[in-house]
């Protein structure tokens, strides 16, 4: 799950600056009290509000000969009258958002010090450069309005500012604002805060040289803003204020060294640069730090000791680099720590139990602990029971081993996440063992929980995630899980010998019940769920109740292959838009494919191993970004057709293997460029094979992994899809490795004449008939 990104924290030494802003905004929130608005000023706010866009009518209150010191969003001061503040800004993503032009009458309001227009709808211009005469103001908030352009450089005159706030949302990648150049920042003698994050600098060269010699800045955000390495050092009148830097998102490949001058910094944000290399043990002089995030940065060292020295330390994030080597003791100098995440690093190895067992009350304000997908081994660490604090326990994707005490989780009351999946684990507490804690998150898979379903599961009334996958249970499905209060976002129970009837389930997102012995027909679900895996079970009856539900037409994966399903499949497919991965192979069903299957977003259909017939319909065409299409073992026939390889060009398995197909092999085949796996075999195909075949690009390249192929499983989140490819008689099923594989078979068939000798050029392809 790594994951998502999260933002990281602003430490507490930055209080006394959150005051600051606080004082900037309210100073004079009691001003309306008993005055009347000055008439040149209500005239400029009326025209500034009839070139607006006001969707929701948010400005009702202004109107004319109205007193707009009580207008909605309005400041006056408390004993001039003149309009000091304009609150404007819309709750995020808000369909309140004011948009259209702004009106330069705001020149009239001389006295302005605080402008917000954050969140709101200005995407079709740029920032107004008369902002830059705009000369009392101190705060100037326009984050997430949408401006577009460069910024512009007058800007920089306004030499009372302390708030200057542009970013946008850096997860859009669309950079709208630009600057060549920060030197007009300069001018902001002033300013304590600036966030330019999500805007284009990657011309700017000069972002060091300026913003890190602002006298007064304390704050400064320049995220996602394609940032390259300056390689300059700053040690000369460089900013003695700044406590926070977020550079986070950018092309940096290494460390600024002008960071390391820079001693008073509280919070230091890099993740997701370049960085690589080893973690620079400079990191260990900035003393006061307080919040490092390092996460993907492709580090490649061990942990230094520096980092370990930093007392004052509360959030440390290595996450999702290369980082090797052992878990030193000395982390227990870590004593203010309240987040630590060392996950996805895969090379961290060693025991944890030496390196934390005599450090627990030194960690005892530990909230987050995360060392997922390392090769740390050894016995769960006991001490971990002693963290009390703790909410969030990753250890999961390790090489951990042995048994697990529930006298381990008896402090743990606060723990709402416990990520511990793939590990050689045994828990079995006391059948009337009550956990400590409410969960949201448990993972478990393939930990050894059975053979009795977890009875403890039962007390747990704030579940949203459960994964005991592969966890040796052989159980009914016990009816009070099914009767839980909590709504799911993803159940996973896949891999065990669970059985009985599953009626209805309250799983909003995923939902993976594969390899088990459930019974019965389809369960019911929410309207919401997005993927849903049932295969490798006993499921019976017909697929009329599913499918053709018109609230469950956002799943995208839907698998139910080798179960007992019956009857024919129901043309209720015109609102599947979403789905992205159908397997409903090894089933009873009959009759033709349905004309309304075929859609544009589909990228795998597997209908194997049925006893459907007919010819293939002519919507299957629609179905253009197909990479899989397995129709093998059942009673399809007529003409293998054309238009698989004139419009499904994307396509990298194609199966129609044991079926009654005739007539010739289309040359249109030979267009097929990603095409790796071709199984034509046990038909009634006759004519010659094609010279063309050795236009079969990907398998004329050998050893080389089909892109086409990784980048299509990425779209389908990741989730693994299977091609069960039929090898000289042996059944492989192919998943990750899918790529690399190539294969073609045409035997018994009514083929004539001889193989042509062009087929010897396909050096990639591995096996074939």
């Amino acid at each position: 799950m790594a994951m998502a990104n999260m933002t990281t924290p602003l430490p507490i030494s930055l209080l006394p600056f959150l005051l600051l802003i606080a004082a900037i905004c309210f100073s004079i929130c009691d001003a309306n009290f008993n005055l009347l608005c000055i008439q040149t000023e209500r005239e400029a706010l009326l025209k500034f509000k009839n070139d607006l866009i006001d969707p929701s009518n948010r400005l009702s209150s202004w109107i004319e000969g109205g007193d707009c010191c009580k207008w909605i969003g309005v400041v006056c001061h408390n004993s001039t009258g003149h309009v000091n503040q304009l609150h404007l800004a819309a709750p995020l993503f808000s369909p309140s958002a004011l948009g259209g032009k702004i009106n330069p009458s705001l020149l009239e309001l001389k006295h302005l010090s605080f402008l917000d227009l954050s969140n709101n709808n200005f995407k079709s211009i740029q920032i107004p450069k008369f902002f830059g005469l705009l000369e009392s103001l101190t705060y100037l908030n326009l984050s997430r309005a949408l401006f577009q352009g460069a910024i512009p450089h007058n800007l920089g005159n306004l030499s009372k500012l302390q708030y200057l706030d542009l970013g946008v949302d850096v997860f859009s990648y669309r950079w709208d604002l630009k600057s060549k150049s920060l030197q007009w920042v300069s001018g902001l003698s002033s300013l304590q805060y600036l966030d330019l994050s999500g805007a284009d600098l990657s011309k700017a060269t000069d972002w060091v040289q300026v913003t890190f010699k602002l006298p007064s800045l304390l704050q400064l955000h320049l995220s996602g803003c394609r940032l390259e390495d300056d390689l300059s050092f700053i040690s000369v009148n460089s900013t003695k204020s700044l406590i926070v830097l977020d550079l986070s998102e950018n092309s940096l490949s290494s460390v600024p060294k002008s960071i390391f001058s820079l001693h008073a910094l509280v919070s230091i944000d890099l993740r997701w640069n370049y960085l690589k290399g080893p973690i620079p043990d400079y990191f260990g002089n900035i003393s006061f730090l307080e919040v490092l995030d390092l996460t993907r940065t492709s580090l490649n060292s061990s942990i230094p000791n520096s980092l370990y020295s930093l007392n004052r330390l509360q959030f440390l994030s290595l996450s999702d680099n290369q980082l090797q080597g052992t878990i030193s003791s000395a982390i227990g100098n870590l004593s203010s720590v309240t987040h630590l995440d060392l996950s996805y690093n895969d090379m961290l190895e060693g025991r944890l139990p030496t390196s934390l067992e005599h450090l627990t009350w030194d960690l005892s304000s530990l909230e987050f602990f995360d060392v997922l997908e390392n090769e740390l081994n050894g016995t769960f660490p006991p001490c971990f029971g002693q963290l009390k604090s703790l909410e969030t326990l990753g250890f999961g994707y390790n090489l951990f081993e042995g048994v697990v005490l529930e006298t381990y989780f008896s402090n743990l009351t606060r723990l709402t996440a416990l990520r511990a999946s793939q590990n050689r684990l045994r828990f079995e507490p006391n059948s009337s063992w009550i956990p400590p804690f409410q969960c949201h998150i448990i993972e478990l898979g393939h930990w050894h929980l059975g053979p009795k379903f977890p009875q403890w599961l039962k007390f747990q009334k704030k579940l949203l995630y459960l994964d005991i996958s592969d966890a040796g249970i052989l159980d009914v499905l016990p009816t009070w899980f099914l009767n839980l209060p909590t709504q799911f976002d993803s159940l996973d129970l896949s891999y065990n010998q669970l059985s009985g009837d599953v009626l209805y389930l309250n799983v909003t997102f995923s939902i993976d019940l594969s390899s088990n012995r459930f019974t019965g027909p389809l369960p019911r679900l929410v309207s919401n769920l997005r993927f849903l895996f049932l295969s490798n079970n006993s499921f019976s009856g017909s697929l009329s109740e599913l499918i053709c539900n018109p609230s469950l037409t956002g799943i995208g994966a839907l698998d139910i292959d080798t179960n007992l399903l019956i009857g024919e499949i129901p043309d209720c497919w015109n609102y599947w838009g979403s789905l992205v991965n159908l397997n409903l192979g090894s089933n009873n069903l009959t009759a033709k494919i349905p004309p309304s299957l075929g859609h544009k977003n589909l990228l795998v259909l597997n209908l194997r191993n049925n006893s459907m017939f007919g010819e293939l319909p002519s919507t299957l065409q629609n179905s253009t970004r197909l990479i899989m299409l397995d129709l093998s073992e059942n009673h399809f026939n007529g003409n293998v057709p054309a238009w698989l390889g004139e419009k499904l060009s994307n396509l990298v398995v194609l199966s129609l293997r044991s079926n009654n197909f005739d007539g010739h092999i289309p040359h249109k085949i030979c267009d097929l460029q990603y095409l790796q796996n071709l199984d034509l075999a046990h038909n009634n195909i006759s004519g010659v094979i094609p010279k063309c075949f050795n236009n079969l690009s990907a398998m004329a390249t050998k050893y080389k992994t089909n892109n086409k192929v990784s980048a299509q499983y990425s779209v389908v989140y990741s989730f693994y899809l299977s091609a069960l490819l039929v090898l000289k008689g042996r059944e492989d099923e192919y998943g990750t490795t899918l790529g690399l594989v190539t294969s073609m078979d045409l035997s018994t068939n009514s083929l004539t004449g001889e193989i042509p000798k062009e087929i010897g050029s396909l050096v990639g392809l591995t096996t074939g008939k």
